[in-house]
């Protein structure tokens, strides 16, 4: 029973890098939370890439003629810094689509990092108002301060807000800002127009 659980413990020690980066990962991008495998499996790879970090510094610096730069026993507090730094280097590139931008760019892919079509074309967009659809054919037109991750769950936060009339644009007289349950917008328009500049159809 000792031998088993001082094995579980040593594994979930060499595991605990991975862990604290896909916690990173997931807490600062929108990409959703994966199943226990798919987490563990994560976990794996961040701990790969951890730990060759890891073994690699101290090996390059030996070849080299210098002292390791940490002893053995430091090795998992080193391991946990790593770690968040490899983390933080995934979630920028992910957040700004740098991998994948670049394989484009080769014409390798035509995909990107980000999480669903929706979200990409949020952050490909970031200085655009929007006019909402909503549901019982009402429009919304504004600038979108916050946006949901997902169509179906969270909140558009508009600021500047006009509801767009067959008479013509309303302003939301008083309202700094409002909020949209995202469920209830049917389709979204990015535009790079002024409220003044909208015209009816």
């Amino acid at each position: 029973m000792n031998w088993a659980s001082s094995e579980i413990v040593t594994v979930l020690t060499f595991l605990l890098p991975g862990f604290v980066a896909s916690a990173i990962f997931h807490s600062l991008t929108a990409h959703p939370k994966p199943n226990e495998f798919d987490r563990i499996v994560q976990a794996l790879i961040f701990t790969t890439v951890v730990q060759a970090i890891v073994k690699g510094i101290p090996l390059v610096q030996g070849l080299s003629g210098a002292d390791p730069i940490w002893m053995e026993d430091s090795e998992i507090v080193a391991a946990v810094l790593i770690a968040v730094v490899v983390a933080l280097i995934a979630v920028y590139v992910s957040n700004h689509d740098t991998l994948h931008g670049f394989f484009r760019w080769i014409r390798l892919t035509k995909e990107n990092s980000f999480p669903s079509e929706w979200y990409s074309t949020f952050a490909r967009n970031p200085d655009c108002y929007v006019v909402l659809h909503l549901k019982g054919e009402r429009r919304l037109y504004g600038w979108p301060e916050e946006w949901p991750s997902r169509p179906d769950q969270g909140h558009f936060r508009i600021a500047e807000a006009e509801w767009l009339t067959e008479e013509g644009p309303k302003q939301a007289t008083g309202v700094s800002v409002i909020l949209v349950p995202g469920d209830e917008v049917e389709m979204v328009e990015f535009l790079e127009l002024k409220s003044s500049e909208i015209t009816e159809e």
